[in-house]
């Protein structure tokens, strides 16, 4: 496989790069093979996963990149495509939400927090975000050390705020401020 030319290396054979046209097939087998993982804790698991969907959502994502609305990248590990992390900006808070996943095969291997890591220092350097979130369901255990590890502070607990399938799941809110980051360089960020 290629590499693409909008890639961040992480070490360790990790980068994540923008989600293009060329990461629809994979990222779709993807899914695919972790669905029943996925429904655990996403409601965008529970709709049908097709090529051509996702070539959609591709597409709508990708021009909202281009507006500044949103960072969507897929995870890769040398070079294949393992997971996804992506931010939606909010430009006139200041403000962007992330979320992500990663191929089963994959956690507890740093790829997750190093992507999310490196969607952080992208976020407040260049594109005006002062403050980053991470929703997640309250009982998804590796989500939320994700959050932690990358000094996310617990902000709350959303009751029921979240449909996953048919039923209604507690969210955990997680926040991190521009000025408390210590980027990936171990530098406070400013």
């Amino acid at each position: 496989m290629r590499i693409p030319p909008f890639t961040v290396d992480l070490g360790d054979g990790f980068a994540i790069a923008l989600r293009e046209s060329w990461t629809v097939r994979p990222l779709a087998a993807l899914i695919n093979q972790n669905l029943d993982r996925l429904r655990r804790w996403e409601q965008w698991a529970h709709g049908e996963q097709t090529e051509d969907g996702l070539r959609a959502f591709t597409r709508g994502q990708l021009l909202a990149w281009v507006d500044g609305a949103s960072l969507p990248c897929v995870i890769l590990h040398d070079a294949e495509v393992i997971g996804s992390a992506s931010a939606r900006i909010d430009g006139y808070n200041g403000t962007a939400e992330i979320g992500y996943w990663v191929d089963a095969s994959f956690e507890g291997r740093g790829a997750v927090s190093r992507a999310v890591s490196a969607l952080l220092d992208r976020l407040f350097a260049h594109h005006g975000v002062a403050r980053a979130e991470i929703r997640t369901g309250a009982r998804n255990v590796r989500s939320r050390a994700v959050a932690e590890r990358l000094g996310f502070e617990h902000e709350g607990t959303l009751r029921e705020a979240l449909p996953v399938g048919d039923q209604r799941q507690d969210v955990a809110v997680y926040g991190l401020l521009r000025q408390s980051w210590r980027g990936s360089d171990g530098l406070l960020s400013v």
